[in-house]
C-alpha cells in the first residue's frame, strides 16, 4: 500500500460503502461495503489485495461499523498511522445552492448540509452521519466533500428553472440541480479521451443507469440538462423511484386514496418503478420474470426503456445533435437488452448499434456502435471513487 491514499465514504441510512483508492494510480488496494447498519444481521464485505473477509454481526451504529472498517484496513499489515490515508473523501448528496465545488468540511460544513435535508430527505441525514464519524475516527486528516448536484450547478436557466411562482421557489430554494454528476463529469470527460477528441468540441449524451437513473445533455464539457430535478425523484424509472409523473397523481392520491404526504413519498421513492411495476428492482430478476412469460414484469421493461427513448430524443433536440452517447452505471454497463432496445430504430438519426459488439463479453472502455454509426456509442465504466479521491487530495 502507497502512501497518499484517499479514503473514500459513502455513507447511507443503512450501509458505508468505502474504498482506499491511490488517486494517481487508480490502485484501490482495499474496498467494502457495510450494510443493514442498525440491525442483528448486519454484515461487513471488505476485499483487499490478498483476498476476501465477510463479518457477519450486529452493527448497531454508523460509528462501530466504520471503526470496523479501520480495525480491518489496520490488519492488512500495518498500524492506521502508516497505512498513509492523506485524506478522506465524502460523496454527498445535495449542496443546494450553496456547495458547487469540492469543499473542507468543517462543523459549519456538516450544519449546512443537515439543513439542506429538507432537500434530501433520503441522503442528506446519512451522509451527515458520516462526516460526524469519520471526523471522529480520523481527526488528523482533511474531510473533503464533494457533492452530487455540483457538476450541474450551473445548469441554463431555462433548464433549471420550474415554471411555478418566482418568489415561492426563490423562498424555497426550488430549481432543478441535478443528481449522479460525479460520475457524469467522469464519464464524459473518459469518452472524450476514449475518441481521442478534445472534450470541449463533444455534444454527448450521458445515460447512468443503476438502480437510481439519470440523463444529461453535455455540450463541450457543460451540461446543457439533467433529468433529476429538485430531489433524485424526477426523471428515468429506477429500481425503486417512479421518476417523471404528473403532479395531480398526487393530490388525486392524497383525496381520493387518502394518503397522507408520507406515505406518497414512500411510495414513489421506495415502492415505485420497476419495483412497483413487477414486484422487483433487480433487473436480472426483471428480465427472468419475463422469460417466463410474466407480463407486468415485461410491461415495466417497456415503460423503463420508452422513457430512456424519450430523453435520448429530447436531448438530441437540446444539443442540435449528438457525436456520442455514453452508457455508464450496473445496467448500462452490463445490461445488453436495455443498450439494443434504447436505440433501437433511431437509425434514421445516425444512432446504429453493432450486435455483436453489444453483445460481446468483458468489461472496460469500449465502443459498441456499428462503424456506418454517425452517432459513436460507447460503453465507460464509471468510477464516482476515484474522481473523489482526486478531488479529496488537492486538500491534503
Amino acid at each position: 500500500m502507497t502512501a497518499g491514499t484517499v479514503l473514500v465514504l459513502n455513507s447511507g441510512s443503512s450501509s458505508i460503502k468505502f474504498q482506499l483508492i491511490d488517486p494517481e494510480t487508480a490502485d484501490a488496494p482495499a474496498h467494502g461495503l457495510i450494510e443493514r447498519i442498525g440491525e442483528p444481521d448486519g454484515r461487513i464485505i471488505f476485499h483487499h489485495t490478498t483476498g476476501t473477509e465477510e463479518h457477519l454481526g450486529e452493527i448497531p451504529d454508523h460509528r462501530t461499523g466504520l471503526r470496523k472498517v479501520l480495525e480491518m484496513l489496520e490488519g492488512l499489515g500495518r498500524p492506521l498511522e502508516e497505512v498513509g490515508i492523506v485524506a478522506v473523501g465524502h460523496r454527498l448528496v445535495h449542496g443546494g445552492d450553496r456547495f458547487y465545488k469540492p469543499t473542507l468540511i468543517d462543523d459549519s460544513v456538516v450544519q449546512a448540509v443537515s439543513d439542506l435535508s429538507v432537500l434530501a430527505p433520503l441522503h442528506n441525514p446519512a451522509n451527515v452521519i458520516g462526516m460526524e464519524v469519520a471526523r471522529e475516527e480520523l481527526p488528523d486528516v482533511p474531510h473533503v466533500g464533494v457533492f452530487d448536484t455540483a457538476f450541474f450547478h450551473s445548469l441554463p436557466p431555462a433548464a433549471a428553472t420550474y415554471a411555478i411562482d418566482r418568489d415561492i421557489a426563490r423562498e424555497n430554494g426550488i430549481r432543478r440541480y441535478g443528481f449522479h454528476g460525479t460520475s457524469h463529469e467522469y464519464v464524459s470527460n473518459r469518452a472524450a479521451a476514449f475518441l481521442r477528441r478534445d472534450y470541449g468540441e463533444l455534444n454527448q449524451v450521458v445515460l447512468h443507469l443503476g438502480n437510481g437513473a439519470s440523463a444529461s445533455a453535455i455540450a463541450g464539457g457543460r451540461p446543457l440538462d439533467t433529468s433529476m430535478g429538485l430531489t433524485p425523484l424526477e426523471g428515468l424509472v429506477m429500481g425503486t423511484r417512479s421518476g417523471d409523473i404528473d403532479p395531480g397523481v398526487l393530490m388525486h392520491l392524497n383525496r381520493a386514496a387518502g394518503m397522507d404526504v408520507d406515505e406518497i413519498d414512500r411510495l414513489l421513492n421506495r415502492g415505485s418503478g420497476l419495483k412497483g411495476l413487477s414486484g422487483v428492482n433487480d433487473f436480472r430478476a426483471l428480465l427472468a420474470l419475463i422469460a417466463d412469460g410474466d407480463a407486468d414484469a415485461k410491461l415495466a421493461y417497456d415503460v423503463y426503456v420508452h422513457r430512456l427513448k424519450k430523453y435520448i430524443g429530447a436531448y438530441l433536440a437540446i444539443l442540435g445533435g449528438i457525436d456520442t452517447i455514453v452508457f455508464t452505471g450496473g445496467v448500462g454497463e452490463n445490461n445488453i437488452d436495455v443498450r439494443r432496445d434504447s436505440l433501437a430504430g433511431m437509425e434514421r438519426l445516425g444512432i446504429v448499434v453493432d450486435p455483436e459488439r453489444n453483445e460481446a463479453s468483458g468489461g472496460g472502455e469500449r465502443r459498441i456502435s456499428a462503424d456506418d454509426s454517425q452517432v459513436e456509442v460507447l460503453v465507460i465504466p464509471t468510477d464516482e471513487e476515484l474522481a473523489i479521491a482526486r478531488a479529496a487530495v488537492a486538500f491534503a
